[in-house]
């Protein structure tokens, strides 16, 4: 086995690897850099290898830097399959025409270059696959033309074809339909964390354990160097900052990225005003069209529920609707928020504000040391996210100068991505049998200080390098 990394080695975004096993060529994710506008420029290089030449495409899970630059991958000739959970297929092409929505926006406004075309992402969705969790897969290639054969075979058992692959998907409790991946080749085995789920995530299952006798756990280290708070806080601390923005009258900004944490921040809310009828006057808007069509899919999935939200499904609790929310889809709704006197709360992308409608609540409120603006996920260095939470007092939006007089507030407890603490857990849970970990999709410091956790403990772990191949 070779592995080589094009992405989400030394940073977060972009995650995009390259595994060869016999006579295959298998990619696993391949997303967009996001972060600055230098990092972005990335998706304008060429891609680093053959799309023609892959036997296949693994899919860990929707989010736009796992699945951003899966439209050049057909537009440069690949023709296999794209392999991938039912939600996973679903919530990607949400994920890939918003994108395109936004390039050709750009293309139009700034001359900037289309990355791919809507014809790309119809490819993309046509060569999809699902693929249910535990079964395993056997991937072959044919004699002229690639083509993958599902086949229920024992699990764990190699396959006697030295020349096939097998693939399962186990549950990464991350996002919805999210997976890690186990590969078997060679009489070889790897594992792909894609992202790691965090601890007790409403809706979620939780992370599965890892498989027995891993050779390779190539695992994201994005908070490879931190805790969050107690899963058991989170409602406490949304609670807190609901009542103080309320007392003050003023604007709560939440910025939250449209895929599974804005679904958990409403499946919170719904629980916070059911125990808290105050709360039932205060307008909450979600102002984000494709964290709308994201509920569509959920609502679609119920099997893919943790327990609690199964049974307020099967209780005919509508897990994403309740008193004082108001759907915002169009531009005209949007607008009407403001003239919607405070205090109100404002759930709006994007997660990193580096782009979406609530660059445009920012510009309005920022400025108001009445209001506060609620930070629950990663930001990737350089994003207006970033600025604010590093205590600029003034940014710039669409060109404007911007005073921040609003209280900036982190809450990790909501983050997607497990910490230091539940990563830890996860591979020592299985330390006997996993030879190597390669640590991936997390900033320098953030690996750097997670693979010294990991090397005191006596497991053997080591950064992934960008466009350098490893021998398994």
């Amino acid at each position: 086995m070779k592995l080589t990394f094009f992405g989400a080695a030394g940073e977060v975004t972009g995650s995009c690897s390259l595994l060869e096993t016999g006579e295959h060529k298998i990619l696993i994710d391949c997303g967009m850099f996001q972060g600055g506008e230098g990092n972005e420029q990335k998706n304008q290089n060429p891609l680093p290898f053959s799309p023609a030449a892959l036997t296949a495409v693994l899919v860990t899970h929707a989010h736009l830097d796992h699945v951003g630059r899966l439209p050049l991958l057909t537009k440069n000739g690949f023709k296999g399959f794209i392999y991938a959970t039912p939600p996973t297929r679903d919530l990607a092409r949400l994920i890939m025409e918003d994108a395109y929505g936004v390039m050709e926006y750009d293309h139009r406004k700034f001359g900037r270059p289309l990355l791919y075309e809507m014809r790309d992402v119809e490819n993309v969705m046509a060569q999809f696959k699902t693929v249910d969790y535990y079964k395993p897969l056997q991937i072959s290639r044919g004699k002229n033309l690639l083509h993958q054969v599902k086949k229920i075979i024992k699990k764990n058992k190699p396959a006697e074809d030295p020349n096939s692959v097998t693939v399962t998907f186990h549950d990464a409790g991350h996002v919805f339909g999210s997976a890690f991946i186990e590969i078997e080749s060679e009489g070889k085995r790897a594992v792909f964390s894609g992202d790691v789920g965090n601890v007790s995530v409403p809706i979620l299952r939780d992370t599965d354990l890892l498989p027995k006798n891993i050779d390779v756990l190539i695992c994201e280290s994005t908070y490879g160097d931190r805790t969050h708070e107690s899963s058991d806080r989170r409602k406490e601390l949304l609670e807190e900052a609901i009542k103080k923005t309320i007392s003050q009258g003023g604007v709560l900004m939440i910025p939250s990225f449209a895929l599974e944490r804005t679904q958990e921040l409403l499946y919170t809310l719904n629980d916070l005003i059911d125990r808290h009828h105050d709360l039932k006057r205060v307008p909450i808007f979600l102002d984000s069209p494709l964290a709308i069509d994201a509920l569509k899919v959920f609502e679609k999935y119920p099997e893919y529920y943790d327990e609690e939200a199964d049974k307020f499904y099967n209780d005919g609790d509508d897990l994403f609707n309740f008193p004082g929310l108001v759907l915002t889809y169009t531009r005209d709704e949007s607008m009407k928020i403001n003239h919607t006197p405070s205090p109100k709360i404002i759930i709006a992308g994007a997660g990193m504000m580096n782009g979406g409608r609530i660059l445009h609540h920012a510009m309005r409120y920022l400025s108001d040391h009445r209001n506060t603006l609620l930070i629950i996920g990663y930001q990737a260095h350089g994003t207006l996210g970033w600025q604010l939470l590093n205590g600029h007092t003034h940014v710039q939006i669409h060109g404007e100068s911007i005073p921040v007089h609003c209280e900036v507030k982190m809450l990790n407890a909501f983050s997607a991505h497990g910490d230091r603490n539940k990563l830890i857990k996860w591979i020592e849970n299985n330390r006997n049998s996993v030879k190597k970990v390669v640590l991936n999709h997390g900033d320098p410091d953030q690996t750097s200080a997670f693979a010294k956790s990991l090397n005191e403990l006596k497991i053997d772990a080591v950064a992934a390098e960008f466009n350098k191949t490893m021998e398994i």
